[in-house]
């Protein structure tokens, strides 16, 4: 399978995309109104968590979610499997917005992040105190108002499903850690980048989403049917988060809603970073050895790390590898235990992230 071209959203993320977002929109909104009363000034950090969530996103996770739940027997009328949608892009939230604080990001979906947007709320507003400080804990504070929802949203699901959401939750903080610490120790270990790729992102956008609506349903993550969809689900999740490490040097800031190159002034552990790390001698070593990761990294500099990861082949590499990945999680979906249509849209979600450009 050779690369793809960006591809537009599939019907199979179309399905449950806006069920998910009503779900989000009226949880967040009774709530706003609810906490409101209590205080206005309530009514802004759950306002900004609605507008994150609602402000863009792709909605594989619910997507996942949907057809594992459906394909094993789920009736696609049934709430739960909204309701857990719903739970992963809010989770997903919390991740994101957490994320954004430890990369001190900026842009998130093209606008400012929560961290940033709440400092310049508190100096605009000539508030006591140090603006940066408070953006920070505004931003914490939020993310754990999505972690909390989305624990709420999965109430009285059955146990096989909350097993699958507590992995998931521990995977994604496990994952977190092991990019902290590869970053900071500025790692160019091909190994730990893959394994930061399944536990951060991978395997809780694709494995445990189907793991989760499958259980609702009573499939044992374990069980044969469960192994098949980890066949599928793990290649194409490492293969998502590969593909986010390419747009994240390479990507177009229009499209992907944050600054080119971020990753390169984050010094982010990615494969991308430690094949090119390897491959590069002179000056682009050099280049490695004393700009990646430095938050001053200017636009000329961008340019020249992105030349030498083309010139030694470390994106060439990662694109071979997110294509094998891809053709792998094809070839299991052949073997999924789930009814055609089902299986249809996880093929049609595959192309998708082998392709996308956000």
């Amino acid at each position: 399978m050779s690369s793809s071209p960006p591809v537009s959203a599939p019907p199979a993320l179309v399905e449950i995309a806006g069920r998910v977002n009503d779900r989000i929109g009226q949880v967040l909104g009774d709530d706003a109104a609810r906490w409101g009363c209590l205080d206005p000034s309530l009514d802004a950090p759950l306002s900004s968590l609605r507008s994150l969530v609602l402000s863009g996103g792709k909605r594989l996770r619910p997507a996942f979610c949907y057809w594992a739940f459906v394909g094993a027997g789920g009736d696609p009328a049934d709430d739960r499997v909204v309701a857990a949608g719903a739970a992963l892009e809010l989770l997903h939230t919390f991740a994101l917005i957490h994320d954004d604080v430890m990369d001190d990001s900026p842009l998130r979906h093209g606008v400012e992040t929560l961290h940033v947007d709440y400092a310049r709320r508190h100096r605009d507003g000539g508030w006591r105190g140090e603006a940066d400080r408070f953006g920070t804990a505004v931003a914490i504070l939020v993310g754990d108002l999505a972690f909390v929802y989305a624990d709420r949203l999965l109430t009285g699901a059955p146990r096989m499903a909350l097993d699958v959401w507590n992995d998931l939750r521990l995977e994604v903080n496990v994952g977190q850690y092991l990019d902290l610490a590869g970053t900071a120790r500025s790692s160019a270990n091909p190994e730990l980048a893959r394994r930061i790729c399944q536990y951060k992102s991978g395997k809780y956008t694709v494995e445990r989403p189907l793991h989760l609506g499958a259980a609702l349903v009573g499939v044992e993550p374990t069980s044969q049917s469960g192994r098949a969809l980890t066949a599928y689900g793990v290649p194409l999740g490492e293969a998502f988060q590969l593909r986010d490490d390419i747009l994240g040097v390479f990507g177009d800031p229009a499209v992907t809603g944050k600054p080119v190159g971020e990753d390169l002034r984050d010094g982010k552990p990615t494969l991308l970073y430690a094949l090119a790390r390897a491959a590069a001698t002179g000056a682009g070593a050099e280049l490695f050895e004393h700009r990646f990761g430095r938050p001053d990294l200017d636009e000329s500099e961008v340019c020249r790390l992105q030349e030498v990861i083309e010139q030694t082949g470390a994106r060439r590499q990662v694109l071979g590898v997110i294509d094998s990945l891809v053709d792998q999680a094809l070839a299991a979906a052949d073997a999924l235990p789930l009814d055609e249509r089902a299986v249809s849209a996880l093929v049609q979600l595959a192309h998708f992230i082998a392709g996308r450009d956000h």
